[in-house]
């Protein structure tokens, strides 16, 4: 099945029938982008392995104008906590078709770390990460240390709104795990 793009009050949804895309048009010629494909099992990992004090799961697509929107602002705060202890995740919801749309619209925003395609069927995806996520794009997960989940929301988000909820799980004490510190 493939994915359904409707943009509605600033929110994207994918699910169902595919739709005439509406992304961008781009000749950039850039350095190359890695996009490697993941599933929501693959993020969950990479969470929890990531030795990083936060780390921001952030899904969006090309033909999702919020997502785009949103990203500078988005990337802004990733480069200002990564010293800090923060670890961005971007998941790009995009058919794998639309790879090379991808690719450049992330060298385009200077992304300079890893990113990912989503790489398995739209409601697996969905809820493998959270059964509360509506499959609405942007959607924003934000987990602690010990990669328990410390906020989430779906929907276009100011790079002020990013800020504070980095710095509010970057500042708390990590929830510990069965008896780990």
């Amino acid at each position: 099945m493939a994915i359904r793009k409707v943009c509605l009050a600033g929110v994207c949804l994918f699910t169902g029938v595919s739709l005439v895309s509406c992304g961008q048009s781009a000749s950039v010629r850039s350095r190359e982008i890695s996009v490697t494909p993941i599933t929501a099992s693959g993020i969950q990992k990479a969470v929890q392995n990531s030795g990083a004090k936060a780390v921001l799961v952030n899904v969006w697509a090309t033909w999702c104008g919020p997502c785009r929107e949103e990203f500078p602002g988005l990337i802004r705060v990733a480069r200002k906590y990564r010293d800090q202890g923060l670890n961005v995740l971007l998941v790009s919801a995009d058919d794998n078709s639309d790879l090379g749309a991808v690719k450049k619209f992330l060298a385009r925003q200077g992304v300079d770390f890893p990113s990912y395609l989503k790489a398995e069927k739209d409601q697996q995806f969905i809820d493998g990460l959270d059964k509360r996520w509506s499959g609405a794009l942007p959607a924003t997960f934000i987990y602690d240390g010990s990669g328990h989940l410390r906020d989430f929301w779906e929907g276009e988000a100011s790079s002020n709104k990013f800020e504070q909820a980095v710095s509010q799980v970057l500042a708390a004490k990590p929830k510990s795990t069965g008896g780990n510190p």
